[in-house]
Parts: structure tokens; sequence; C-alpha cells
């Protein structure tokens, strides 16, 4: 039995949403692996360039058209939220030293396109378990 279909306005908000938890979770990892407070202020404080860029990107390419797209929401969130978020943290005299650029731009790729490719993943195996006559998986 196919899995119930989301109205478009919800799955834009709960990406969105995911979106935003990852990179929320992306400042207190980062917080906690130097050893800094990781509390509400302080998470706001290292998340909100990223935060920013996340929205840019997402409205760059629309993305509440297709929320669950690797390419171009996710690719685009990706992108802003990394280059808009150094340039504002190093406009707002936080820096951005290299090591940190590296490591923000892996760990938001793999959080922002991530679970996008198993939301694909998923969505792939379902419909080829609702086009097989008797419901198991077809082999590609």
């Amino acid at each position: 039995m196919p899995a119930p279909a989301s109205s478009p306005a919800v799955t834009a908000v709960v990406a969105g949403a995911v979106d935003v938890v990852l990179v929320v979770a992306f400042a207190a990892i980062g917080r906690g692996s130097h050893r800094e407070v990781v509390d509400a202020v302080g998470v706001w404080e290292t998340a909100w360039p990223f935060l920013v860029g996340l929205a840019i990107g997402w409205l760059v390419v629309r993305g509440w058209r297709h929320p669950l797209a690797v390419r171009p929401t996710g690719i685009a969130a990706w992108l802003a939220a990394v280059l808009v978020g150094m340039l504002l943290r190093v406009a707002t005299g936080s820096g951005a030293a290299f090591a940190f650029v590296i490591v923000a731009t892996l760990t938001l790729a793999a959080f922002l396109l991530g679970w996008r490719a198993v939301a694909a993943l998923v969505r792939r195996v379902r419909r080829d378990r609702s086009a097989s006559p008797d419901g198991a998986a077809v082999a590609p």
C-alpha cells in the first residue's frame, strides 16, 4: 500500500525545518567540540550566519517547489549556507579559518544533501514496490 501523500506545503515546511535543525545541530556540535558553552545563545551566535545563507539558498532556487530535491534545492541550500555563512562570520568579526571552512563545507554537505539522498532512495524503493504486482521491490 503506498504511503499517503502529504500536501506540497507541508512537505516544504517539514523540509525547511529539517534543514534548520541540521544547521543548528552543526553549530551545537561545533561548539561542543571546541568546549564552548552549548546553550541557546551560544548556538544562535554560531548558527545565525549559516541560517541566513540557508534561507537565501532556498529563496534563490524557490526551494519550496522541490524541497526534497538534492538538485537544485539541496545544493543551493548547502552552498549558500556555507558561502553566506562564512561571509557573514568574517563581516561580523567571527572569522573563518581555512580548517573551519573545510569542516563546515563537508559537514553541511553531509547534512543538507545526505538527508535528501536518503529521502530519494526511500521514495524510489516505495515507488518500485508499488509498481511491482506482488509488492516486492523490483531489481534494478
